[in-house]
């Protein structure tokens, strides 16, 4: 019996992708092999991350890295180190941020429910500018000069939701951060594919980005890449490791943590709750070599032949048009014709296999497959499902 098995929980057929409710997708056999080979030592953490933060820095062009236990905990780790700094007695007091730099602006049309990460920090979230163009009324959106009339002698820092359609761009916000001298952070959980984005926010000036290591990445569910400047993600570790130690046992690689910059070591910070495991750092450490191994053009094509080879397999279902959506991560549109969507999606969760799709457009009758958690293997009987809930 497999281990779900013996749990008496059945896997299901993700074709949503890689959402933390759905487990992430299947971790690739070079990687597990790297967390079981991780899991079967002890190391020093500090000494793991500083390695860490070494390849980071690498791949992304930032000062230094962290591994996260996901994105939501890089934005939490992002935002009290920016709170902060390196002053020991404002960690230990988060979140209660009396005192201290405590608002974070963010555009009105970025807000969403993952910025609860960010307000856990003890920070207000200050919204800019009106979203126009989601309202339908008008074509306008938050701009630079409204972050800079919103600036005031509590803001700690300007949270940016990456996105192709993100405004004001990222260099106009990070042109007002340099002039008030507060750090820009970037919600970059899921930019990634293209490989490039691992280089782009940081060159565009952002002083904190943070990616999630379970989606295209291929690491592990509960990882995450927090990459930016040194200080900052010094501030960071600090608050996320174990310091129930000795001052004198802490000796940490001094371009990791620099212990002359501080007066003294904090306790147990905010992001202890998102500490992450060496198996998590090395997994997503294996999986990003595996990310930058494979050309952006050639993940796209296997991609792209799974759902060619899925769409052939739902030709001539009565009621259903299938076509193919490109992109970098390309989808595969499932239109019902004179059909609701929903029975049909909540159909397909509930019986067996239990199939789950993109539903986020369900009420215009249009469903989506994602590739990315899909197997070969699956295309058969997902298929096969979806004819018979179709019929």
């Amino acid at each position: 019996m497999t281990a779900y098995a013996r749990l008496g929980v059945r896997p299901i057929i993700n074709a949503k992708g890689p959402a933390t409710r759905l487990s992430g997708g299947p971790i690739a056999p070079p990687v597990l092999a790297a967390m079981a080979e991780a899991a079967a030592a002890c190391v020093d953490m500090a000494e793991l991350q500083a390695a860490a933060s070494r390849q980071i820095a690498t791949v992304t062009g930032a000062e230094a890295g962290l591994v996260t236990s996901g994105a939501a905990a890089g934005l939490l780790l992002a935002t009290a180190a920016a709170v902060t700094g390196l002053d020991p007695g404002r960690m230990a007091r988060l979140p209660h941020t009396r005192g201290m730099r405590n608002q974070v602006l963010v555009a009105r049309s970025q807000r969403n429910f993952y910025d609860h990460a960010v307000r856990t920090a003890g920070v207000r979230l200050v919204e800019v500018g009106l979203p126009d163009r989601f309202a339908g009324a008008g074509v306008r959106d938050a701009e630079a000069w409204e972050f800079e009339d919103a600036l005031g002698p509590d803001t700690a820092a300007i949270l940016h939701v990456a996105g192709p359609d993100a405004q004001p761009a990222l260099p106009e916000l990070v042109a007002v951060a340099r002039a008030a001298g507060i750090p820009v952070i970037v919600d970059a959980a899921a930019q990634l594919p293209p490989a490039a984005n691992l280089r782009r926010f940081i060159d565009e000036g952002a002083d904190l980005v943070a990616f999630s290591g379970g989606k295209a990445l291929g690491g592990p569910q509960a990882s995450g890449i927090l990459a930016g400047r040194r200080d900052l993600i010094m501030a960071a570790a600090l608050q996320m490791l174990d310091l129930d130690v000795w001052l004198e046992q802490f000796r940490p690689d001094p371009a990791f943590i620099d212990l002359t910059r501080l007066k003294g070591l904090p306790p147990h910070g905010i992001g202890r709750p998102c500490k992450v495991g060496k198996e998590q750092i090395v997994g997503l450490l294996t999986a990003l070599d595996l990310f930058l191994a494979e050309d952006d053009d050639a993940r796209t094509a296997r991609w792209t032949g799974l759902l060619e080879e899925l769409q052939g397999r739902l030709g001539g279902i009565p009621g259903l048009t299938v076509s193919l959506v490109p992109g970098s991560v390309p989808l595969l549109r499932l239109q019902l014709v004179e059909r609701e969507a929903w029975p049909v999606v909540m159909a397909l969760e509930t019986g067996s296999p239990s199939l789950r799709l993109d539903a986020e457009r369900h009420r215009s009758g249009c469903l989506f497959i994602n590739p990315i958690c899909l197997q070969p293997a699956e295309l058969a009987p997902l298929a096969d499902r979806l004819r018979e809930v179709l019929a």
